[in-house]
């Protein structure tokens, strides 16, 4: 039988993918304000690969504790 934070976390995966979802949004909206005529793709790639670096330093951080 699964523990409850793994029940917990499959019943907030969507809610959890939408609020990962919204930040690429925002960070890209920001990008389109400082750089006319940007490439979305390069721009959504580059948002992710630091959102990626950024939740390893919050893994690390937290999980040394």
């Amino acid at each position: 039988m699964p523990k409850i934070e793994q029940l917990e976390i499959e019943a907030h995966r969507g809610d959890l993918a939408r609020d990962v979802r919204h930040l690429v949004e925002k960070y890209r909206a920001i990008f389109d304000w400082d750089v006319p005529d940007i490439d979305p793709t390069a721009a959504d790639t580059l948002i992710l690969t630091e959102m990626a670096l950024a939740i390893e330093v919050i893994k690390n951080d937290l999980l040394s504790k």
